[in-house]
């Protein structure tokens, strides 16, 4: 076992935060049943004095979620040096079989505390709490997920041995060999890359139209999830050979060395927060019809487009810049 202190301070962290999000769900059990908001109960009063407390300790509980991603990505690459043959993050989560599963579960989320942020920061613009019954009800969805994050990466971190030799990036994030990833980096480039920027422009088009109509939610909401896709699968299968000028190197995790300048943390942040904001467009969808949301939710939806577009605009020009302004040509 590996102690550090940012090791401690991820798996406190997590710890705090599953035991919250069970707190919070039992509270949000409760009022699933028995919130009525016409009720003038001595029940009905504390469950709203609780609500607002609660809400508040979630909203910090996720906002630790959000920011815990990076932190467990930036702990995983400065471990690196410690296990042989690790070059970068993607040889410390290979040191184990609970690396990666962590990486992919933290991914997962960032969406969703992202998505439930946003529907508690709808729900409290109105007096009534019209999706106090949903957002608590999404949580409850959230839970196992948070919960077995918190477990893993407790297991992952406690099994982590100096004395393991592990696989570096280069043979991890190759086109050779069989596996889920080699599948994806042996795609064909000239398609996915048409793709990449077409789904770009798509984005950025119905973004726009929705901020200025506030129509086709629904529409921008799939394109910005199928855009996050897509954009994860190019970062690594040609925009990250750009920015190495090395014509193997797929490694998505070397972007976030000091030698790139930490470029990949902008770049992820961009991509993951679009992606929040796009979904959530389309999530809010559906409350449009209620009265004390009917003028909040357009506003919120308009806010959100606005936002993807921007973000997954900095992701796409910087990789074309890369793309364009190098002496490095991808054959």
């Amino acid at each position: 076992m590996i102690l550090h202190p940012a090791i401690l301070a991820l798996v406190a962290g997590s710890a705090v935060t599953g035991f919250m999000i069970i707190v919070a769900s039992w509270f949000g059990l409760q009022i699933i049943r028995k919130w009525d908001l016409s009720s003038g109960s001595e029940q009905q009063l504390g469950l709203e004095k609780k609500t607002y407390l609660i809400s508040t300790v979630m909203a910090y509980a996720f906002g630790f979620q959000i920011i815990s991603l990076f932190l467990f990505i930036h702990t995983a690459d400065s471990l690196c040096s410690m296990f042989t043959g690790a070059m970068c993050a993607a040889g410390t989560l290979a040191v184990n079989s609970y690396g990666y599963p962590v990486f992919i579960l933290k991914i997962a989320n960032f969406l969703f505390a992202g998505l439930w942020l946003t529907l508690n920061f709808t729900d409290n613009r109105a007096e009534d709490y019209p999706l106090i019954r949903k957002k608590y009800f999404l949580l409850l969805l959230i839970m196992p997920f948070v919960l077995a994050e918190t477990v893993l990466q407790a297991v992952y971190f406690f099994s982590l041995h100096a004395d393991v030799i592990t696989s570096c990036c280069g043979s991890l994030f190759s086109s050779e060999g069989k596996g889920t990833v080699q599948t994806f980096l042996s795609l064909p480039v000239g398609p996915v890359r048409a793709l990449f920027f077409a789904l770009a422009a798509c984005v950025t088009a119905s973004g726009i139209y929705l901020y200025g109509t506030g129509k086709g939610a629904y529409l921008f909401s799939a394109l910005s999830l199928l855009s996050f896709f897509v954009s994860a699968l190019a970062l690594m299968l040609f925009i990250s050979l750009y920015i190495y000028e090395i014509p193997t190197h797929h490694c998505p995790f070397c972007i976030l060395k000091r030698e790139y300048h930490y470029i990949g943390y902008l770049m992820y942040a961009a991509l993951l927060c679009g992606a929040v904001a796009g979904i959530g467009t389309g999530m809010l969808q559906p409350f449009r019809t209620i009265g004390s949301l009917a003028c909040v939710v357009p506003s919120i939806q308009k806010r959100l487009a606005l936002a993807a577009v921007i973000l997954y605009l900095i992701f796409t020009l910087f990789s074309a810049y890369k793309m364009v302004f190098t002496t490095f040509v991808l054959e």
